[in-house]
């Protein structure tokens, strides 16, 4: 039997970066799928990309519009426009609606949220919040570009992660590869395809159990004496 909560124990905030041409609206749909004991385990915030759709959603017919894209891309994804507004929203988002411990991605969001702790630590972007800590990616890859990969992929990433890898998705390949820009990734394989799939029970078993490891670095970090987390930051 696993001991109970504490009342004012803080749960780890994440922003929730929706996939290609989808919205906040539809992803929390998609991330309302799962159970409520892991669902209330986290502070979740879902927010609209920048940029309306500029061309047809794989999600028409399914969900309702409006649709939105983090950046565009040319078809090799070796090349990328809005790409530095679209960094300068996120980090917007996470001034006002932040701080944040994390970030939740799926798709295009999982992408960019994949890289965006190596743009961090290089200055190339979110320079003016917090360290991200901890990432959830399902149906993620590397970027391709190549300004972008010198410096998000430049050294591996020493924090807890979690990876949704799905045996049809089609990008499960490059998923794959991600993996090795991590230290200790934590992965969860499901049967479906690019999609936000469901929990089984081992799924739902190895989400928990990354859930509260999170929640004991919280805990942790939120013990330390002012300013000893920055020196140990600082010595890293």
């Amino acid at each position: 039997m696993g001991s109970l909560p504490q009342q004012n124990q803080r749960k780890p905030r994440f922003l929730c970066l929706h996939g290609f041409r989808t919205s906040a609206k539809i992803m929390k749909t998609q991330i309302g799928k799962w159970p409520e004991s892991v669902l209330e385990k986290m502070d979740l915030v879902f927010v609209d990309a920048p940029f309306p759709s500029q061309g047809k959603s794989d999600v028409e017919g399914i969900f309702d519009p409006p649709y939105y894209e983090w950046f565009q891309s040319n078809k090799e994804w070796t090349k990328h426009t809005n790409f530095e507004e679209c960094l300068a929203c996120i980090e917007d988002y996470m001034l006002k609606l932040g701080p944040f411990d994390g970030l939740i991605g799926f798709s295009q969001g999982s992408i960019l949220s994949a890289a965006l702790p190596g743009l961090q630590n290089k200055g190339l972007a979110l320079t003016k919040v917090p360290k991200i800590k901890c990432l959830i990616i399902i149906g993620g890859a590397k970027f391709r570009c190549p300004s972008i990969v010198e410096n998000a992929y430049a050294s591996k990433n020493d924090f807890p992660s979690l990876h949704f890898l799905g045996e049809t998705d089609f990008l499960k390949p490059h998923g794959i590869k991600l993996l090795e820009t991590f230290v200790d990734p934590v992965v969860i394989h499901h049967p479906k395809g690019h999609t936000v799939p469901r929990l089984d029970e081992k799924s739902m078993e190895i989400m928990n159990n990354f859930l509260d490891n999170i929640q004991e670095n919280l805990r942790s970090d939120d013990e330390l004496p002012t300013g000893e987390e920055e020196t140990e930051e600082a010595m890293v």
